[in-house]
């Protein structure tokens, strides 16, 4: 019913297309590999290989081409976001996300962006950190290593959901300056996309829940 709900939306959406729909976890695999999607779609909880699973093979570190997944969580349920970061995800969905925000995160995964919507990114975040092992106080600065102080700032705010022109806005700084910085923290953490650097600054406690 799920799968049915999202191809109705998406196939309905102009610039969007399902070229698959699929029951479970090694079958995702096979047809992302076989059809190369720009983004795959993907539940935490499938029969053979569950979502985190999928997405390592899919996006992860080890992965020879990897693909654009979005994982679909249940909030109050899945205490598995932490691990869908470290294997690659790109962005989260709930599952009782409307239509809208399903569609948003597509197309947000499609254009490269990592944060599907900067709500639901900094609630999932938030209860995610910090890490059991993170840095504290000033051991939290200690772990920017290389970062500057300025770095630093757009770590926080990429944390904490900000888009590139908020961070423009709170910052006073031009965009290309925001680009700048982000693509120099994504070389200096060895991190692909804004989803890490937040996951990054949650696990470290760079950044604290209100």
């Amino acid at each position: 019913m799920v799968r049915t709900g999202f191809r109705l939306i998406l196939d309905a959406q102009p610039d969007l297309d399902v070229i698959a729909e699929v029951a479970d976890g090694a079958a995702c695999v096979e047809a992302a590999r076989r059809l190369r999607p720009d983004v795959c779609l993907v539940d935490v909880r499938m029969p053979k290989l569950d979502g985190l699973d999928v997405t390592r093979i899919l996006a992860g570190p080890d992965a020879t081409d990897p693909l654009r997944v979005v994982v679909v969580t249940t909030f109050d349920q899945d205490d598995y976001v932490y691990g869908a970061l470290q294997g690659g995800a790109c962005g989260f969905l709930l599952k009782d996300a409307g239509p809208g925000l399903l569609v948003e995160a597509v197309r947000a995964a499609a254009r490269g962006d990592a944060l599907v919507s900067p709500s639901v990114t900094v609630r999932l975040l938030e209860r995610l950190g910090p890490h059991p092992d993170a840095a504290t106080g000033a051991g939290a600065a200690g772990a920017a290593g290389p970062l500057t102080d300025r770095e630093m700032d757009v770590a926080r705010l990429v944390a904490r959901g900000r888009t590139n022109q908020e961070i423009c806005q709170e910052l006073y700084v031009s965009l290309g300056t925001v680009k700048t910085h982000l693509g120099s923290i994504q070389t200096k953490l060895g991190v692909r996309n804004r989803v890490e650097i937040a996951a990054w600054a949650w696990e470290t406690g760079a950044v604290r829940a209100r």
